[in-house]
Formats: structure tokens, sequence, C-alpha cells
């Protein structure tokens, strides 16, 4: 179990962190001792807090990654399994598009904290689930492995940014070529909406 920081080192976990996140946002790359003079702080207490930057970019990452964890599981307690598998993918396609934190890593081979990888696990196994459910259902074509998701999903971020706009233009052109690649994905004859389900 982690032990809880002072309040004191707590705030400037904080500190760290949030201005961290400003500088994703800009998308200016991280740098320690950037990141200790910006929030104010020692270069020695950053890296006590982060002893990389690519921990640190995990924990700017982190309540994203959460958020499509919990939305995972609440996918696969859907009995529709074209709906939780489409609910689920337009979630993580929308995620990519618009936190600049959780691209480069989900790419990365390795992790610098272990409950990010744990995340990344979780992700790549509810993905991988909700497709066989849709698989099982003859609702996807069969020829689709779960191999194939995450680069489909990252060509659509891909020609989302190439597209440009500001978030709320980048999340309707990310369900525009998500509705579009979901429609050549059904399997023949299915009726299933490839939409987002409202809600």
């Amino acid at each position: 179990m982690t032990t809880p920081l002072r309040k004191d080192a707590a705030r400037n976990w904080q500190r760290i962190v949030s201005v961290a996140r400003d500088l994703v946002d800009e998308g200016t790359p991280l740098q320690l001792n950037d990141v200790a003079r910006r929030a104010g702080l020692g270069v020695g207490t950053v890296y006590r807090h982060f002893a990389t930057p690519e921990a640190l970019l995990e924990a700017v990452a982190a309540p994203c990654l959460e958020d499509l964890a919990a939305h995972g599981r609440q996918a696969l307690a859907d009995a529709d399994p074209w709906r939780g598998l489409t609910g689920f993918l337009f979630r993580t396609v929308e995620a990519q598009v618009t936190d600049a934190a959780l691209p480069p890593v989900a790419a990365a081979a390795t992790d610098a904290v272990p409950r990010t990888t744990e995340l990344k696990e979780s992700l790549a196994s509810a993905g991988a689930t909700l497709l066989a459910r849709a698989r099982d259902a003859e609702v996807i074509r069969p020829d689709l492995t779960a191999a194939d998701l995450v680069p489909l999903m990252c060509g659509i971020a891909h020609a989302v940014g190439v597209h440009g706009g500001t978030p709320a233009d980048r999340i309707d052109t990310a369900h525009r070529y998500l509705t579009a690649l979901l429609e050549g994905l059904q399997a023949t004859g299915t009726e299933a909406d490839p939409r987002l389900p409202s809600g």
C-alpha cells in the first residue's frame, strides 16, 4: 500500500503535476528542470517525486487512463456486444484526441510506474474481450483481431491531428471517422448502429 504524502509534499506533488499538465497541453516536452522552475520549486523536490520525465508524464495521463479503465468495465457489463464495443472505442478515441498525455504513454513500450502498466493491461484486456463478444455475436467481421484495434484507433487519432481544430472540432471529426470505420467493420447483413450511443 502506498504511504500517504504529508500535506506539504502532497501540495508539491499536485503543483508539479499541474505545471506538467500545462506544459503537455502546450505541446512542450517535459524537462524536470523546467517543471521545477515553472512550479517555483527546487529541482530536488521535483526529482524526489518523479525520477524521470516519463514518470511525470504518466502521472499527468493517469486520470485519463483511470477513466478509460472504468469505462471499459462499464462496457463489459453492457449486455449488447455491439454497443459495448463501440461505446468503448468512441470513448477511447475521444481521449486520444483531447488528452495530449495519453498517446505517448499508451505507445510507450515500457512504463515508469507499475500502475500505468496495470491500467494499460486493463484497457487492452477490455478491448480484446469486447471485440471477442462482438465476433461471437456475429455483429463484426470475423477477421478483425484485437491486435488490429490499437493501430486503427491510432490511425484515426493521427488523422484527426492532421485535421486540427478546437477540442470540440477534434471530437466531432473523431466521431465521424470512427463511425465510417465501424460501418466498414460491421458483419455483412447486420443492422447494428455504429454511432455513439446517447448518454
